[in-house]
C-alpha cells in the first residue's frame, strides 16, 4: 500500500466525526518530508492539527509504514497556497481573489459562487474615460489555472 492512500485513510478515521473539516493533500516528498494539509469550513486550530498529527504519527510507527526517517508536517494551507478544492472555493466566497486562467490572463474581485462546473466573480472593469462598472464573470473550473485569495489590510 501507498503511504499517501494509508496517511489518508488514517487522517480519514480522525476527522470522521467533524464535518467541517477536509483534507486538502497529502504527499510524501523526496526530502523525507510528509505533508498533510487539511483544511476547515472555519479554519483549522492548532489543536486539530496536533490531534491529527499524534493519531498518524502513532499508527505510521506502529504499522512500520515508512522504512526510512520523515518528518510529518499537518497544517492548514496558508493565504499563498492556490485554492484546489470546490470546498475550498465555497469557503471563500465574499472574499477577494485573483484567478490566473490557462492562457495566463490575470482577473481580480470577489468571488460571488462556485459551482461544480464554473465560479463567478465580481470583477471591476474601467474604460478610459468612463466611471468603473461592476461586470460579473463566469469562468470555468477547466480555464482556471490558479486561484489564489487576496489579503487586505485595509
Amino acid at each position: 500500500m501507498q503511504v499517501e492512500q494509508r496517511v489518508r485513510e488514517l487522517v480519514e478515521e480522525k476527522i470522521a466525526d467533524r464535518d467541517d473539516l477536509f483534507i486538502v493533500r497529502i504527499k510524501m516528498q523526496k526530502n523525507g518530508v510528509l505533508s498533510i494539509l487539511v483544511d476547515g469550513d472555519q479554519g483549522l486550530p492548532i489543536e486539530d492539527c496536533a490531534q491529527i498529527s499524534r493519531h498518524v504519527g502513532y499508527h505510521l510507527e506502529e504499522e512500520n509504514v515508512l522504512d526510512q526517517a520523515y518528518r510529518l508536517e499537518v497544517s492548514s494551507p496558508g493565504v499563498d497556497f492556490p485554492l484546489e478544492m470546490l470546498r475550498q472555493y465555497q469557503k471563500n466566497i465574499g472574499r477577494q481573489v485573483k484567478v490566473t486562467t490557462q492562457d495566463d490572463v490575470k482577473q481580480e474581485g470577489e468571488l460571488l459562487s462556485a459551482s461544480d462546473a464554473a465560479i463567478e466573480l465580481s470583477v471591476k472593469v474601467k474604460e478610459k474615460g468612463k466611471k468603473a462598472q461592476q461586470e460579473t464573470r463566469q469562468i470555468p473550473f477547466e480555464n482556471i489555472k490558479e486561484t489564489k485569495v487576496l489579503i487586505s489590510f485595509k
